[in-house]
């Protein structure tokens, strides 16, 4: 029991930081109808920003903050020089405008840091939790009520808010949303500063756990691509259970088979839910889209 309730604590934690990716990918694609493989670099560059504002000297909240901010900053550049100049293309060039983005953010890192791994300290110690007879870090409760946070505060905002409606609006549909007074280009800049800064806090959190240098982004766009793919594309709730369904398939897998085969075992199991529900788990069309 101890052993399993270990591996979900793993998992849970792990799946935190695949939803709040997955969340990054939902609202840009929402938005513009475009998948952001970029994505994954916004985590990366959340924790090696803080890494070295906090090695020079700045407070650990505050360099976090800053990292935040230059990265939501970097988002909206993505689309004003990216994404906007090529409205009107077909889809699949923008997605390979956005691995494009990804691979040059990855070279700027290498260069503008360096190719060793990085980490900061955690937030509240280091010391764990021993909970059901198994234990699990601080830092993982942090991670974990991060994406949960994230998660209730963008309900809040596309349900409660104004300009969070004129979110919905434009995502259902473009034109009418411009026939009726919505800044769609606002929104569209909005999306990607939202999608970066989610994905910058993701980094935020999880690097005191699972450390972070210029190349880890890759394979978190394609975790948190795969969440969102499972839980259904464009559906935030599908984006949260997704992300932590594959963080727990990982986690099991890795636990009472052999981490080798974790990745295939979560990747057979979301095309299996696929094949069978090409929508997802959640069929975005039965909820609103965010």
């Amino acid at each position: 029991m101890s052993e399993l309730m270990q591996f979900l604590f793993s998992g849970v934690t792990v799946g935190a930081v695949y939803a709040l990716v997955a969340l990054g990918f939902t609202i840009i694609y929402n938005a513009s109808d475009v998948v952001n493989f970029a994505q994954g670099e916004f985590v990366m560059l959340g924790g090696m920003i803080t890494v070295f504002a906090f090695a020079a000297g700045l407070p650990l909240p505050l360099a976090a903050l800053i990292a935040i901010l230059v990265t939501a900053a970097l988002g909206v550049a993505l689309n004003k020089l990216a994404i906007e100049p090529a409205r009107g293309a077909p889809v699949v060039s923008l997605i390979i405008i956005t691995i494009g983005a990804s691979i040059f953010i990855r070279g700027g890192a290498q260069l503008v840091f360096d190719k060793q791994i990085h980490r900061f300290p955690a937030f509240t110690g280091d010391d764990p939790l021993h909970l059901l007879g198994a234990t699990i870090l601080p830092q993982s409760l942090w991670v974990i009520g991060g994406a949960l946070v994230v998660f209730a505060g963008l309900f809040v905002f596309f349900t409660k808010t104004l300009l969070g409606k004129a979110v919905l609006a434009t995502s259902n549909n473009r034109l009418a949303a411009q026939l009726v007074g919505i800044n769609t280009d606002f929104v569209m800049t909005l999306s990607f500063a939202l999608s970066a800064a989610i994905g910058a806090l993701a980094g935020v959190l999880v690097t005191p756990i699972t450390l972070t240098s210029y190349d880890v982004g890759i394979a978190l766009a394609l975790k948190g691509f795969a969440g969102a793919m499972l839980g259904g594309m464009g559906n935030p709730k599908g984006a949260l259970v997704g992300g932590i369904l594959l963080g727990l398939i990982e986690a099991l897998t890795a636990g009472y088979i052999s981490s080798q085969y974790k990745d295939a075992a979560a990747f057979i199991i979301i095309l299996a839910v696929l094949f069978v529900m090409p929508q997802g788990l959640f069929d975005r069309k039965s909820t609103d889209r965010v």
